[in-house]
Parts: C-alpha cells; structure tokens; sequence
C-alpha cells in the first residue's frame, strides 16, 4: 500500500505518555472482555439448560435465574467497553476510523443489533417465570444478535491492521458494504473469543452456586456441576481452536510465539498452562464438590489467563502495522494536573462496577 493511503496521525499531542495509554487499553479491554463473556457465555448455557437440560425443572429455574442477571451484565459490558474503545481510536484511530468507514454499513448495524438485544433481554428477564416458550425464543434471538455484533467487531478489527486491503474493499464497494471475509484469521479468531464466553459462562454459573450454597444447597449443586462441565469442555475446546488460530496467522507472526519473541512466547505458554491447570482444577472441585475451589482458585488462573491473552492480541495488532504504526511520532504533553484526578475516579468508577455487579448481578436467585 501506498504511504499516503494511510490517514496522517492527529498532530494533537497525547495528554499522557504513550505508555500510559496502552496500559489503560489493556486494562479497560480485560474488564470488557471479561464483562462481555458474561453475557454472551451465560446467555448460551441459559439456553442450553432450558432446551438441553435432563431435569426440566432445574433447568428452567437456571434459565429464569440467568435471564435476570444478563439485563444488568450486558450494561456493564458497554460502559466498559467504551474506554478501550476510545484508547484505541486515541493510538490506533489512523488505521480504525479507515476500517470503520470501509465497513461502514455493517459496523453501523452494531448499534441497531446492541439495542434489539439489549430490549430482548430486559423482555425476557420480566416474562423468563411464565409458562411457554416465547421467553426463550426471544433469549435465542438476543444472543444471536450478540453474537453477530462479535462477528463485526472481528472484521473491524483484522481490517483495520491489514491497511493493504482498504482500497481494494473500499473501490470494490464504496456504498460501504464490505467485510473482511476473505481474512485467514477471521473465524479462528472469532470462534478463540466464543469458546473463551461459553468457559467463563460457566464460572458466571459457579458464583451463582456460591451465592446459593447455604440458602439451597441441592439447587447450588446444580448449578456447580452444570457450570463446571460447561468450563472444563469449553476451555478443552479452546485448545483446538487456539491451535487454528495459530496456524492461521502468517508465518512471520506466528513465530512471534514461537522462540522469535521471548516475551510473546512466554505469554502463549502462560495461557497453555493456566488452561491446563484450570481444567484440572475444575474437575477436582466437581469430583470433591469444592465451591472454594471452583469458586476462587480457578477464576484466579482464568484473569491472569484472559490478562496474558489480552496482551498478545496487543502484541500481535502491533506486530501486523509494524511497517505503518510509530508510537515515537507521537507528541507528548502530559497534563498533570488532570491525570492524578482521572485516576482517581477510574479506579472508583470500577470499584464501583465491581460492587454493582456482586449486589445486582451475582446474587443468588430469589
């Protein structure tokens, strides 16, 4: 590609160190992903217990009691996904607001499927405890549109580092609709987050266990054994699609994780072992009925698992715009009497979310 394809980087300086801004990228993108796993990981395993389930009452019950959690989850998965969101305009908006105009209809349909979605859930959550299906079939329908708001934001974001491909998509269609169909990475890479969803729906099932392990411990159980499975094959899912994904990439890339970049690599076999630990973990919670352990040492792994493969998506996006993208052209002028102050309240702010989430969207069924 030619260089003057590239949009110039905004001349006005950063207000904090570069650094600074992708530290908060990846923090901020760790919560929402978190956050986002939730949502559509619990939606996914509502559905499963209320059509798959062998026991039709507990079944139902799962299903009424995760119908009242999403409705709150799927709120704090867009308050924070914005931040992340605006980092990356503020480091990478050269190469994404180009993707995002080349897309332009498709990405556009994000806010159209976010709030049909978001109405869905709120219906289902009023009408999950009465007779018929309808409330289901709704659920179904807002996990579908979640899932395909995944599905764009996977082809915004491969096209946005594969600046080679702009003209020949945008000159293809300049009306807008286009998508990145034709990228190698795109379905591994997607397939990498939903997997990741349906293993930490699962935990979102084991607090719930915890929540109701003294007020009903039969109920509880459930909970712990359905949420437990549903981890342990969902993260022995990953492995594969993790293995694809690799496979996927161009060699040069991924030999970053393989020996090129001791830093890179470090990080795949932190994930590798933290999944194999987890698994191992979970089943001996399932095996032993140990609510501590599923409850606290697995979620443990996990972040720090989500937290090491935060980082290498980081890595690896650097990695694709290597030859287009110099955080050292970027100007620099801290204002330090704002950045203490923001801070602060960023801190409060997920404080306060965390707090939020446990009293509104942790608690055990009534």
């Amino acid at each position: 590609m030619q260089p003057n394809m590239i949009p110039t980087i905004d001349p006005n300086p950063l207000p904090a160190p570069y650094w600074v801004f992708k530290l908060l990228l990846l923090v901020t993108f760790l919560l929402h992903v978190i956050a986002m796993n939730l949502v559509l990981g619990g939606g996914v395993l509502a559905l499963v217990a209320k059509w798959g389930s062998r026991n039709r009452e507990s079944g139902h019950r799962l299903f009424v009691d995760l119908a009242k959690k999403l409705p709150v989850l799927l709120p704090a998965t867009i308050t924070l996904g914005i931040a992340p969101l605006l980092f990356v305009q503020v480091l990478y908006g050269q190469f994404f607001y180009t993707s995002s105009i080349v897309m332009a209809w498709p990405w556009f349909l994000v806010l159209v499927f976010l709030v049909a979605a978001y109405y869905g859930l709120y219906y289902v959550s009023y009408r999950s405890g009465r007779p018929g299906g309808k409330a289901a079939r709704v659920m179904l329908f807002s996990m579908i549109l979640i899932f395909l708001i995944g599905f764009l934001f996977s082809n915004n974001l491969t096209l946005s580092q594969n600046p080679s491909r702009w003209a020949g998509k945008y000159f293809a269609d300049p009306g807008g609709w286009n998508l990145n169909l034709t990228e190698p990475t795109l379905i591994p890479r997607f397939l990498h987050f939903f997997t990741a969803a349906v293993a930490v729906g699962g935990l979102l099932l084991v607090f719930l266990a915890l929540a109701n392990w003294k007020r009903d411990y039969d109920y509880a159980r459930h909970l712990l054994r359905f949420g437990g499975k549903a981890f342990i094959y969902a993260t022995m899912a990953q492995f594969m699609v993790g293995v694809l994904f690799l496979v996927s990439l161009p060699r040069d890339l991924r030999m970053l994780f393989m020996g090129d970049s001791p830093w890179a690599t470090i990080l795949l076999l932190i994930g590798i072992g933290g999944g194999i630990g987890s698994i191992f973990l979970m089943s001996d919670a399932l095996r032993k009925e140990s609510i501590r352990i599923a409850s606290f040492y697995v979620p443990i792994i996990v972040i720090v698992v989500i937290a090491s493969m935060s980082v290498m998506r980081d890595l690896l996006r650097d990695a694709y715009l290597k030859p287009y993208f110099h955080p050292g052209q970027f100007a620099e002028r801290t204002q330090w009497s704002v950045f203490p102050l923001f801070l602060v309240f960023f801190v409060a702010g997920v404080a306060l979310w965390l707090v939020m989430l446990r009293r509104y969207g942790l608690s055990g069924s009534k």
